[in-house]
């Protein structure tokens, strides 16, 4: 197979690659999935022949992607993501929780959306300053 892409396009792709490598490997402690690692090197790969060799680095033979591009500002947009995930999560779960867990429904899916949307605009004001866990 052969893919042409413009040299943004690359530098695109290049993002994509590590956020989706990142997804699938980054919790796995040394259970990594070795494919997407491997993928991840050889897209890396090809970044000298685009004059983008700045983006790599070499560890133990492997082409990697280098602490320049991890630190470029990727982190900062998988950390928004994840934010917004855990809040929108959390959100649910809540609402779930005040609704006894009845589910989803047609009945009372206005009613788990409107709990949903309450406690986001909470933490969209006081993030996670006002939950209170009691242990006991």
């Amino acid at each position: 197979m052969e893919l042409s892409l413009t040299e943004k396009q690359f530098r695109y792709l290049l993002d994509l690659v590590y956020i989706g490598n990142w997804v699938m490997n980054s919790t796995r402690g040394d259970d990594r999935i070795e494919e997407y690692d491997r993928l991840e090197s050889h897209v890396f790969s090809q970044c000298a022949p685009m004059n983008m060799g700045q983006l790599t680095q070499t560890l133990d033979g492997e082409i990697l992607p280098s602490k320049a591009f991890a630190r470029g500002g990727i982190h900062e947009v998988i950390e928004q993501y994840e934010d917004v995930l855990f809040y929108e999560i959390l959100a649910e779960e809540m609402a779930l929780r005040d609704m006894d867990a009845q589910g989803i429904t047609p009945e009372n899916y206005h009613q788990l959306l409107s709990r949903i949307d309450r406690y986001l605009a909470e933490f969209h004001t006081h993030g996670t300053d006002h939950v209170h866990i009691d242990m006991d």
